[in-house]
């Protein structure tokens, strides 16, 4: 009795607090004595505040929905031995876009739709690891397959809403929103490996797993393929919260139809100097510049004077200080492009203009 005594004392108690804060009168008694009451039931007078209306854009909310409803089922989780990725649906033949890096090095893999039932079986028919695409085909694809609808993505504006569709971590058909953070950047995926032009970048969340999914805008088109997060030095090479980078669905678009007729990317319209390259340090052990080891006979740098042994330090007005950053340099130009390269021959510095050719 004194256990359940001391409840009711404890919600009396309470019950006042809320009373008081409301704008009522305190209680006057404990352990069920009556406080204030109205004159004529007995029942206790409580004033309830009606809960406020929702301040949701409901259209806005609704267009979320309906994007999700209408592009996840095109979204799919591919399994490649212990790893995981996402994939887009190309068309109803079964062709799947991903990430190179998705596949790797694998050739069959299992594939799971994002409307569920058991995994498919796949196989692949290409890779470009040179702009981080593949495609996988579905060797019995089912009547239900719902390709995507990819957009121009010439037309994405900093500042419009996107979703990325994936699987983030293993979980599969997450969602993501974020918006448009900057188009037409170049990224490097890591020491000698793509750097990849013209990406989209954007805040919404890229998680292992995201790589190969969609990013979509509002009237449900991929933009792009969500490919990597930023890494941020100060965070121990971690991911830098809300700068991922996605391939640009006109590239996708371009390479992905080689690859399913031909087996391989034919036409890659990326931008060449014609030139090998190595990173020279400075005297303070930084990188000085891209110094050029072998020049290809009647190649752009070539025609334009360009020799083995120069250093090129500069493109245009961007500065060059390794090779990272030269080919980031021309994975934001086209073939047919001229550039003004500045380089570095015997202490003199010298200028050339020179027109790109294509990789």
């Amino acid at each position: 009795m004194r256990h359940m005594s001391g409840i009711r004392r404890s919600v009396c108690f309470l019950c006042c607090a809320v009373l008081i804060a409301a704008g009522g009168s305190a209680c006057t008694g404990i352990d069920g004595d009556p406080g204030q009451r109205d004159g004529s039931s007995g029942t206790p007078s409580t004033s309830v505040e009606p809960a406020p209306e929702p301040s949701v854009d409901e259209a806005l909310e609704d267009r979320y929905q309906q994007v999700v409803r209408d592009v996840l089922p095109s979204v799919v989780q591919i399994t490649t031995g212990e790893e995981l990725g996402s994939g887009i649906v190309h068309d109803r033949e079964g062709h799947i876009v991903t990430n190179a890096h998705v596949v790797g090095r694998s050739e069959k893999f299992e594939v799971e739709l994002a409307t569920g039932g058991q995994p498919l079986k796949a196989k692949l028919v290409a890779g470009h690891p040179e702009e981080d695409l593949a495609v996988i085909k579905l060797t019995d694809p089912p009547k239900r397959l719902r390709p995507a609808v990819f957009a121009d993505s010439s037309k994405v504006e900093v500042g419009q809403i996107v979703l990325a569709m994936g699987t983030p971590l293993g979980l599969s058909s997450s969602v993501t929103q974020g918006i448009v953070s900057a188009v037409g950047r170049a990224v490097t995926e890591g020491e000698d490996q793509a750097t990849l032009g013209n990406m989209v970048q954007t805040s919404a969340a890229i998680n292992p797993g995201n790589s190969g999914g969609a990013l979509v805008n509002l009237s449900g088109q991929v933009v792009g393929i969500p490919t990597l997060a930023a890494r941020d030095p100060q965070l121990g090479g971690g991911a830098a919260p809300g700068i991922g980078f996605a391939i640009p669905a006109v590239t996708v678009r371009h390479l992905a139809a080689q690859m399913i007729e031909h087996g391989k990317v034919v036409d890659p319209r990326k931008a060449s100097m014609g030139v090998a390259v190595r990173t020279i340090l400075g005297e303070d052990f930084q990188p000085a510049g891209a110094s050029v080891v072998r020049v290809a006979k009647n190649g752009p740098a070539g025609r334009a004077g360009i020799r083995p042994g120069d250093l090129i330090v500069q493109v245009d007005e961007e500065p060059v200080a390794d090779t990272v950053s030269l080919a980031e340099v021309l994975a934001t130009r086209q073939p047919d492009d001229r550039v003004r390269v500045t380089f570095v021959r015997a202490d003199e510095r010298e200028r050339v203009n020179v027109r790109l050719g294509e990789s």
